[in-house]
């Protein structure tokens, strides 16, 4: 794992693939190597992937006694990009990385090139109750010591030992204060946005995440049958079917708001760079799923 030094945080990340950049953010309390297990490996045949921890989770050294907010998390995000060289890319974020994604995309629209979004809504409720519910230390030991054991060996290498018992608790309180994004927000966001969720998903019911693709000017909705909230897992095969679809269906837009334009691969002018050992593919930012359909 490389790290960076960005907003004062040494970074913690991942790089996989090559081609056009594209930014993954993981959920709270969790990682993006396991949030995207399912979706590096393909995203790295057509795309420079890059998996960031964010602060006080994985690799990333923060200790949330000293506070936890989301638009820190926004800053970390900037900073990052910055850190490491990229002026656009695609951005995607789930539960918690969906709403630093959707806070960047509002902040920062002409940044990006694409947007994708899984498991968030721009309403207070169920959203601060679930979490209120779900991320209190006591009960995760009493009720789900598998997951207590998971957080323990997830985040104590970097962290320091029970340091997930004051994260958890942190980021609860934070997501019943944190400032909301308004209709207004979400309409200065004229790119090609994806917004998913579950139907089962308790933090985020359909019709808010329909909500939100209808305010975004170019957005589109993904409802996952019989899933909750960890659509990238859970139901991890539609999901990479609709995110190919939808950059398919957005290369040409994509391509327009790269600045600069990326740079061909060597020798071969018409197609994405390649992942190694990955084979040929098609000439577009989703032609990985082209060649599995082959």
């Amino acid at each position: 794992m490389l790290t960076v030094l960005a907003n004062g945080l040494d970074i913690a990340y991942d790089v996989h693939g090559a081609g056009p950049p594209v930014v993954l953010l993981h959920g709270a309390t969790s990682a993006g190597r396991e949030d995207f297990a399912a979706q590096i490996p393909l995203l790295a045949r057509a795309f420079l992937v890059h998996v960031p921890d964010a602060r006080g989770h994985a690799g990333t050294r923060w200790d949330a006694a000293d506070g936890f907010r989301y638009d820190w998390l926004v800053e970390d995000l900037e900073g990052f990009v910055d850190a490491i060289g990229l002026t656009t890319f695609h951005l995607v974020g789930f539960s918690m990385g969906a709403m630093t994604a959707l806070q960047f995309a509002a902040r920062h629209p002409e940044r990006l090139r694409t947007l994708a979004l899984v498991g968030i809504t721009t309403q207070r409720e169920p959203r601060a109750s679930t979490a209120r519910r779900l991320m209190d230390p006591a009960r995760v030991d009493r009720e789900d010591p598998a997951w207590a054991a998971e957080l323990g060996r997830r985040h104590d290498p970097v962290q320091g030992e029970g340091a997930w018992r004051r994260l958890l608790p942190a980021i609860a309180a934070d997501v019943a204060a944190q400032p909301l994004l308004a209709p207004r927000d979400l309409r200065r966001i004229e790119l090609p946005a994806l917004v998913v969720c579950g139907d089962r998903d308790p933090f985020v019911p359909v019709d808010h995440a329909w909500g939100i693709s209808r305010l975004l000017p170019d957005g589109r909705l993904l409802v996952a049958p019989d899933c909750g909230h960890v659509v990238t897992v859970r139901r991890a095969g539609l999901f990479n079917e609709a995110l190919a679809g939808f950059y398919r269906s957005t290369e040409a837009t994509a391509r327009a708001r790269a600045r600069p334009p990326d740079p061909p691969p060597d020798g071969d002018p018409g197609s994405l760079a390649l992942a190694a050992n990955a084979p040929r593919r098609t000439g577009t930012e989703a032609g990985w799923l082209d060649e599995r359909r082959r």
